[in-house]
């Protein structure tokens, strides 16, 4: 996919699942050498640590595995979306642990008193405070603030 505008061409390159945006500058030939602008904000680390296993990836070296999510968050994630999916089609708590956990699971206790409920709650409310917008949050490594830091 290619755009012109006056800032110059701009590209998506798809040979990735999510595609690289890319602006070629006007007056940059083909053969010019690439180069990355990379915000120092906050998340810079994680935007410097993601330009490095794109650039691995560019140049067919080996990609280190994305260690910003554990294998229990992907999963803990994933269940979030599906219940809070699940409610927002009209299916109550206990359908949506049934699918989650399994129907024997679900009824191994008492519902009302259910470790398995309340767990349900917490992933659809987090579910949705994830549409919402602090998805952005899983994409960031947990760092310490550290004393006198103003980026």
């Amino acid at each position: 996919m290619l755009r012109n505008t006056p800032e110059g061409a701009h590209l998506i390159l798809k040979r990735y699942a999510t595609g690289i945006r890319a602006i070629i500058l006007p007056g940059v030939g083909p053969s010019a050498s690439l180069a990355a602008l990379i915000p120092l904000d906050r998340d810079g680390l994680d935007r410097i640590e993601a330009f490095a296993r794109l650039y691995r990836a560019l140049h067919h070296l080996p990609v280190p595995p994305d260690r910003r999510l554990t294998a229990q968050q992907r999963r803990r994630l994933r269940n979030m979306l599906r219940a809070a999916d699940g409610r927002g089609h009209g299916a109550g708590y206990r359908e949506i642990a049934e699918a989650i956990y399994g129907p024997a699971s679900v009824v191994a206790y008492p519902w009302k008193t259910s470790p398995l409920r309340d767990s349900t709650m917490d992933l659809v409310r987090d579910g949705r405070a994830m549409i919402a917008g602090d998805y952005r949050k899983l994409l960031r490594h947990r760092r310490r603030p550290s004393a006198g830091a103003r980026i």
